[in-house]
């Protein structure tokens, strides 16, 4: 059975070539278009080996996001990677101390996904 990635990002071409790179990889991708409805998937879907979230959306932020799902015991543990134009060191702290795993700056390589996402994530 593949893994199941959920990728959280305002901008359906970002999701769009997220879930094309994921798919072809073998992995199962849920998919959201702002913080909230991410939880609200995280939540429903529950069996999820990684985030892949954006930081700047409508409704709830990716940090906001992240905050939410470590608060969950399904997610205590669960991988999230951050995937945003945001390269600026503050805004990386932020992310680590809400419990971000770690960091893709936009725009990405889809192979350089893939390999971040093989190291959190081992097959």
């Amino acid at each position: 059975m593949s893994k199941t990635i959920l990728t959280v990002d305002d901008s359906a071409s970002i999701r769009q070539m997220v879930t094309f790179t994921l798919k072809q990889a073998g992995y199962t991708v849920v998919e959201a278009d702002d913080g909230s409805k991410g939880l609200e998937v995280a939540k429903s879907v529950g069996d999820i080996a990684l985030v892949l979230t954006d930081l700047n959306m409508p409704n709830m932020n990716g940090l906001e996001l992240i905050r939410n799902l470590r608060q969950l015991p399904a997610f205590k543990f669960t991988p999230i990677l951050m995937l945003t134009t945001e390269s600026d060191e503050t805004k990386k702290m932020e992310g680590k101390q809400a419990g971000a795993t770690g960091w893709i700056v936009k725009p990405f390589n889809p192979e350089q996904l893939l390999k971040v996402i093989e190291k959190v994530i081992p097959a």
